[in-house]
């Protein structure tokens, strides 16, 4: 887990414990904003790591000719399966 800017290391390689972090309950969004383009915007510094807040109305400031933005419309349903792996026993859980 990264505890500051510090501690970013970039490679190539990606983890699964790269998208380990602590997420306060209160912070997890249950509906969209009436004004989508006033969502939050997390920019990533590839180069240092440093991490800045903006919202989303700003992104044409961080795109250049040839980037390709991938939008997603796709809605989250309030389902939830619970399982265990059968090979390790693992507790599973899936959002649809």
């Amino acid at each position: 887990m990264l505890t500051s800017e510090k501690d970013v290391e970039m490679t190539n390689e990606m983890r699964k414990s790269d998208f380990y972090f602590d997420l306060p309950p209160e912070l997890i969004a249950q509906d969209p904003l009436e004004d989508r383009a006033s969502s939050r915007l997390l920019m990533l510094d590839k180069k240092t790591g440093k991490t800045e807040h903006h919202v989303f109305h700003e992104i044409t400031a961080y795109l250049s000719p040839g980037d390709c933005l991938v939008l997603n419309n796709t809605k989250v349903i309030p389902a939830r399966l619970l399982g265990v792996r059968e090979d390790t026993g693992a507790a599973v859980e899936i959002l649809l």
